[in-house]
């Protein structure tokens, strides 16, 4: 049976010149994921805020465009007191979005392997 997991993959994840910086990116999320949900149960508004803001842009950088969106609208819900229960949903739902990168791209999307 096939998982109903979909995965991300950046548009950049087969690109020779970039696959490395995408890889590292990818690596990096599980402290990014941690980072985050700390500052959730922590209740650190600001510093989530902050730590969102980045994810937004890197992640775009990195070529996962399904994350910035849903980064920004949490970075929005923060900056203008949303109540704490959207933010939490938001939060998660992005979260559930980050854990589902992966560096390459997708089996069968037509790259030949080596």
């Amino acid at each position: 049976m096939q998982s109903t997991i979909e995965y991300l993959y950046s548009c950049f994840g087969t690109d020779p010149g970039l696959q490395d910086i995408v890889a590292l990116f990818v690596e990096e999320m599980p402290a990014r994921i941690e980072t985050i949900a700390r500052q959730l149960e922590a209740g650190q508004w600001e510093d989530l805020r902050r730590t969102i803001h980045q994810l937004k842009g890197s992640a775009g950088s990195h070529g996962f465009d399904e994350i910035s969106p849903c980064a920004a609208a949490v970075e929005e819900a923060i900056l203008h007191g949303a109540p704490e229960e959207q933010i939490r949903q938001q939060v998660e739902e992005l979260l559930e979005l980050c854990r589902r990168v992966r560096a390459g791209g997708p089996p069968g999307g037509g790259d030949q392997l080596a």
